[in-house]
């Protein structure tokens, strides 16, 4: 999206850590944190990216037991 938006996420990180369960052992949660440089993004621009990050058909596939915690720092 932020391509089609003519926007370059240069900097942006993410930082993913998994958090396993047992009985039976796999993974519980996937925690995900984005970190994005200043880009000089307006609130309605950073909401948008925000909302297709989590509404992206990759999040959509994973197995519904799966727990999902997703987060941002807009820097």
């Amino acid at each position: 999206k932020a391509e089609t938006m003519d926007i370059a996420l240069d900097g942006a990180t993410v930082e993913v850590t998994k958090v396993m369960v047992s009985d039976p052992r796999r993974i519980g949660k996937i925690i995900a944190h984005i970190t994005i440089p200043n880009l000089g993004l307006d609130d309605k621009t950073k909401e948008i990216l925000e909302r297709v990050a989590r509404t992206c058909p990759v999040e959509r596939s994973l197995h519904p037991d799966l727990e999902l915690d997703m987060s941002f720092t807009w820097l």
